[in-house]
């Protein structure tokens, strides 16, 4: 049986529709991402799969028990690692008291190898924690007593760019161990490292299950091009060209933006010494050959050329028809 199992599992508030008969499952030794805008339902499922909440109708599995039967699902839990988008700890205790208490519940056979990976500041009260610091010891804890499903939401909150890699790094690890993770989130480039599949939500309904690759084809590639010189608008007309925009601005323009710019990674030197050069900037999402894409760019004086992950937002405007707010 797959660790999770939801078949039409719905939990309606009264006034709010948290979620509406969603139906998926989950495989063993699988990363399976949960997306979707703020407001779409993936807190509440997850609080439901976990029983901090029963469902108003519906049925779900956790490593074979019924979540619905309380005394039945305590066996699931103590096979469960947890970790909530705000983790909330006692803030006059240390980190190590609260690995302690936890320990006391539910065993911690990992806790110092995952302690000399992440290295939060145990010795110290969480009240003196950074944001980081707490994820990093809310990470240990879903983690120490060696689970065999993690059900993490948001899970790289508040973690330094170093620390995301590690911390993806040993998620790669867990899968290859045949650990099972369930996560949401809103990163699209920590989806598509470490997922097989994902699901999107929208207004409490499942719009879409498939694997990761089949998302980031249609979601496609943001690029930013800056050239030396002019360009022709037809010159990007081809397919797989969504959404261009094309400006062009002589070079003591460009210098006056970029200084207005103090958060922007663009670093252009303009060659001509007087600060003459014209040069334009080209945008626009990308689906189509990257070959296609290599052919375009390779009669010009290339100064930047960006290409990154569209932002998770953009992909879900394709699911929501431009209603999505991420």
């Amino acid at each position: 049986m797959a660790p999770i199992e939801v078949i039409d599992l719905t939990k309606d508030y009264g006034s709010v529709l948290g979620i509406d008969s969603i139906t998926f499952s989950v495989e063993k030794g699988e990363v399976f991402g949960f997306l979707g805008p703020n407001g779409a339902g993936k807190t509440t499922t997850i609080r439901t799969l976990l029983g901090f909440q029963s469902p108003t109708s519906g049925t779900a599995t956790v490593l074979g028990h019924d979540m619905t039967n309380e005394s039945e699902f305590l066996d699931a839990k103590a096979d469960v690692g947890y970790l909530p988008a705000t983790p909330k700890f006692d803030d006059s205790a240390t980190g190590t008291e609260i690995l302690d208490l936890h320990a006391s519940i539910k065993g911690d056979t990992r806790r110092e190898e995952l302690l000399e990976r992440f290295d939060p500041p145990v010795d110290r009260p969480v009240r003196e924690y950074s944001t980081g610091n707490v994820q990093k010891l809310a990470i240990v804890q879903a983690f120490m007593h060696d689970p065999s499903l993690v059900v993490m939401d948001e899970p790289t909150s508040g973690l330094d760019p170093l620390m995301q890699q590690r911390f993806n790094e040993f998620i790669h690890d867990e899968q290859q161990r045949g650990v099972t993770v369930f996560f949401s989130s809103h990163v699209l480039s920590e989806v598509r490292r470490l997922c097989t599949r994902v699901a999107i939500l929208r207004d409490g309904r499942l719009i879409t299950t498939e694997p990761v690759e089949s998302l980031l084809n249609r979601s496609g590639k943001v690029v930013h091009l800056r050239i030396g010189g002019t360009v022709d608008q037809a010159a990007f007309d081809f397919d797989g060209v969504h959404d261009l925009d094309i400006r062009s601005m002589r070079g003591t323009q460009v210098e006056t933006q970029l200084s207005d710019e103090r958060d922007s990674d663009l670093k252009l030197r303009v060659d001509e010494s007087d600060g003459t050069e014209t040069v334009t900037d080209v945008s626009f999402t990308f689906t189509g050959d990257v070959n296609d894409l290599v052919d375009a760019v390779t009669p010009y004086a290339l100064r930047e050329f960006d290409v990154e992950e569209a932002p998770l937002d953009e992909v879900f405007m394709q699911f929501y028809g431009g209603e999505a707010s991420a």
